[in-house]
């Protein structure tokens, strides 16, 4: 008989007091994908929908200011 094991639930990292800014590339790069340099979905990265659209313009302020490439 097979088990299912449910994952635990992510907690948005935002809403426990962390902060995420375009000038700290170290953040920004947890929340951008390694091969293509997408920014990951709320499902992986954990965030609710606040901070998650948050996150979408810190990574776009960043690429902008060419601190982060646009494409790997």
């Amino acid at each position: 008989m097979a088990e299912f094991y449910r994952k635990k639930k992510k907690k948005c990292q935002m809403c426990a007091g962390k902060s995420v800014d375009y000038k700290d590339v170290d953040i920004i790069k947890k929340y951008v994908s390694n091969d293509k340099g997408k920014i990951l979905p709320r499902r992986i990265t954990g965030a609710c929908a606040e901070h998650q659209r948050h996150i979408a313009n810190e990574v776009k302020k960043a690429r902008f200011m060419a601190l982060i490439p646009f494409v790997k």
